[in-house]
């Protein structure tokens, strides 16, 4: 697939998936967390504030330079991926409150992602200040994730029960549309993965890992009940590489920024897996 194209039909591909995802929310998914504040409150501080600065501690201890910095940035300013109410349901969580902080943390990553970016190339590149907070791309990002999760919360207000048929065939086609983009931007950067996989591997595990850990245990530490705290783990451990991805090609013009998320969008999975079905095995047992 030639550069050009990429980036034509990667914004396309990703605007499909917010559009799917918008297909599956409604007013009352934002209204909601007034039912439980204290979780939700908990797990978005955990997702903007806590995480960036362990993912900056994370890029110090690995020697991340550059770019490949600003991508790893870019990926934890993202917000939960897709895939993140299919673990919480595997795990036993509260996939409610999942669908919630999924839908606020889309609205919220309009404003925060570009300000994260933005303040990553001030530090991590030279001169890089001004192209992460630039009008125009915040437009973009604005354009890429909130338009279309607006659009598809309007065609499922409008045609409810053609949206409840397309819930299934949405979240397949989610997650063949992250499969494919993931292999695409690998392939677009094979020499940079190759050159960086020593370094990127462990990055993107230990953030896995970690984002799962602090999504758990924090929420957890305020005595939120554990079906919340699993919901908490999943949307803050399963970023969004999809979006990370476009923005670096589409928004950012930089196709190694997008390799950080790349290889986390494969290894994610793993630990992603292993905690649900722990927590799953567990949640039984373990008191709420």
């Amino acid at each position: 697939m030639g550069t050009a194209m990429f980036s034509i039909l990667l914004p396309i591909a990703l605007a499909l998936v917010m559009f799917g995802l918008g297909l599956t929310l409604t007013v009352g998914d934002f209204t909601r967390v007034l039912k439980y504040p204290k979780a939700a409150v908990i797990a978005l501080v955990c997702q903007m504030i806590v995480l960036p600065v362990i993912c900056v501690g994370l890029i110090v201890l690995f020697g991340l330079e550059g770019v490949l910095a600003v991508g790893m940035m870019l990926l934890v300013a993202s917000p939960g991926g897709t895939s993140a109410n299919l673990f919480s349901h595997l795990a036993g969580g509260d996939v409610a409150l999942n669908v919630t902080l999924t839908a606020i943390n889309s609205v919220l990553a309009v404003f925060t992602l570009p300000l994260v970016v933005g303040l990553s190339m001030a530090e991590f590149l030279d001169g890089g200040a001004s192209v992460g907070l630039q009008p125009a791309k915040f437009v973009q990002v604005f354009a890429i994730v909130l338009i279309p999760v607006v659009l598809g919360m309007a065609v499922r207000h409008r045609f409810t029960a053609w949206a409840e048929r397309m819930r299934k065939p949405v979240k397949i086609g989610s997650a063949v549309v992250l499969v494919l983009v993931i292999a695409a931007a690998i392939a677009q950067e094979f020499r940079t993965l190759v050159d960086n996989i020593g370094t990127l591997g462990p990055v993107a595990l230990a953030l896995s890992v970690l984002s799962l850990a602090i999504g758990y245990y924090v929420p957890r530490l305020f005595r939120v009940d554990r079906g919340q705290a699993i919901a908490s783990a999943m949307e803050i451990g399963v970023h969004n590489a999809t979006l990370a991805i476009a923005v670096a090609f589409s928004v950012l013009g930089d196709k190694a920024m997008a390799v950080p998320a790349g290889v986390y969008g494969v290894l994610m999975f793993l630990p992603a897996g292993i905690a649900a079905f722990l927590l799953s095995r567990s949640r039984e047992s373990a008191p709420v």
